[in-house]
């Protein structure tokens, strides 16, 4: 599951990943995997958590299943963040990218698609948050 965090500015929340080795540098939206007996709003709700210690609100869908190696999928949300600051917990750094800034780091291939997918719906005014 990923979140493509939002702010009331229009910005989106890049994540620059520290391991796997192979991954490290790269940048990404944050997230992760759907631990058993959870649905994905929850998972994504505590990734966030885990990962930058806020609090997100979960709104529409991003697309569809985005294609990962090994036969896996990623579904991505737009969010807000209800409650607190992003903090590098897992992550090298974080950056709150400008629309016209978004191509300014090196992101992860897997994720590229999704960032121009939400780079659309931003500039049709469609990825503003709203809930499902």
């Amino acid at each position: 599951m990923g979140a493509a965090i939002v702010d009331g500015q229009g910005r989106l929340l890049a994540a620059q990943r520290a391991d796997p080795p192979e991954l490290a540098g790269g940048w990404e939206l944050p997230g992760g995997k759907v631990d058993p007996g959870e649905d994905e709003h929850t998972a994504l709700v505590r990734e966030c958590q885990e990962e930058l210690g806020v609090l997100i609100e979960v709104g529409e869908r991003v697309g569809g299943d985005w294609a990962l190696a090994g036969g896996y999928v990623l579904r991505v949300w737009f969010a807000v963040i209800a409650e607190g600051r992003p903090e590098t917990r897992e992550h090298l750094d974080l950056r709150w990218l400008e629309m016209d800034e978004l191509y300014d780091v090196a992101w992860l291939p897997a994720d590229l698609p999704i960032v121009r997918a939400v780079q659309g719906r931003l500039n049709d005014g469609q990825g503003r948050f709203n809930k499902d």
